[in-house]
């Protein structure tokens, strides 16, 4: 066997490891991740917006817009997450970079409720 036929061989192509399905367990801990900040953020608009005490103002309203996208977003995620197309590197990466975008609006919007809490 020549040098060209054996680097052939032991290189797989980038074609072959795209069309192949990801790993065991990837789909789940990424639905456990998703539904976990799901209920936190679930959880935490409840509490900070219906039960604290204290009254609305329009402050309250732009530290809530973020929380409601947030929450926006990781319902898409989840929903991206349990499709059978997911089970692509593409599809998933796709799934993950929507999740990644409700974290930081998420944490953007927790940052906006600190400080209005703080504050006024």
């Amino acid at each position: 066997m020549s040098e060209d036929d054996k680097s052939k061989v032991q290189e797989p192509s980038a074609i072959d490891s795209r069309d192949r399905g990801l790993p065991n367990g990837y789909r789940q801990g990424l639905i456990t991740a998703i539904t976990v900040l799901l209920g936190f953020s679930l959880t935490f608009l409840r509490f900070w917006g219906f039960e604290a005490s204290g009254a609305w103002s329009w402050r309250s309203v732009v530290a809530t817009a973020p929380l409601v996208a947030a929450i926006a977003l990781q319902i898409v995620a989840l929903l991206r997450s349990l499709r059978l197309e997911d089970d692509t590197p593409a599809e998933y990466r796709r799934t993950i970079h929507w999740f990644i975008a409700s974290a930081v609006v998420l944490l953007f919007g927790l940052l906006l409720a600190g400080i209005e809490t703080a504050i006024w």
